[in-house]
């Protein structure tokens, strides 16, 4: 008999147990994940800061001081080896973060004028001439493009490609040939980037920078600024 009671009430226990362990669990989790979701401030920006001070790092052995609010991420900010640097800027002005102006880098409307900017080592990188004929050449209508707007060369490229979607433009500015990959508008993406890729900055290190398509007609002056910025930060 009293094994019998015994019996029954252990399994009277688990018979609730289990579901109330499962459901405080999931209440925990829940307000864990609430909590995060509806915190103040601005979420996408949480790893900006509005800080100067200068950061001192290293990509592939090429040095830079970098203030610490044009970085996009807490790691870089910490200095160091680095593989990769993000950074962000305002056009035209290419200043950093600031809280005042936190608005404008949280926007993405497609006039939003945050420049995105990455410093990247990559000892299989390719320069732009070698880049467009080698790994965009294939996909090409024409290899040899067209007169596009703003002084650019324009290139289509062939259906089903994966890059369908986009036009590519080459450009020739003070610092060598640009070349710029743009998303075309469409219901699907109303706020449409171009991106410069792998331009050249010194052995086994390119930096390429992200731009809203609104901009493309001031190209050169996108170039010349993130260069020039660039080259700023670098320690010689």
């Amino acid at each position: 008999m009293s094994n019998t009671g015994q019996r029954d009430d252990i399994h009277q226990h688990s018979g609730w147990w289990l579901p109330l362990a499962f459901f405080v669990a999931i209440a925990l989790l829940s307000a864990l994940f609430l909590g995060w979701y509806l915190r103040p401030g601005p979420r996408p920006a949480a790893a900006l800061t509005g800080e100067s001070d200068i950061v001192t790092l290293t990509v592939r052995g090429s040095a830079f001081a970098i203030p610490a609010n044009y970085l996009e991420n807490a790691a870089a900010r910490a200095g160091g080896n680095q593989e990769s640097v993000a950074l962000a800027a305002l056009f035209p002005s290419f200043r950093g973060y600031s809280d005042e102006e936190a608005n404008l880098f949280l926007g993405n409307a497609p006039d939003s004028p945050v420049i995105h900017m990455s410093l990247r080592g990559d000892a299989n990188s390719l320069a732009p001439r070698a880049r467009l004929q080698r790994i965009y050449g294939p996909y090409l209508v024409n290899r040899e493009g067209a007169a596009g707007p703003f002084g650019l060369t324009q290139y289509a490229f062939r259906k089903n490609s994966g890059y369908e979607q986009s036009d590519l433009f080459a450009g020739e500015s003070d610092s060598g040939l640009v070349l710029l990959l743009c998303e075309r508008a469409g219901n699907s993406l109303p706020s449409p980037n171009c991106l410069a890729i792998d331009q050249p900055l010194a052995d086994n290190l390119n930096f390429s920078y992200r731009f809203k398509r609104a901009y493309l007609a001031r190209w050169r002056e996108l170039s010349g600024g993130v260069n020039a910025l660039i080259r700023k930060f670098e320690r010689r």
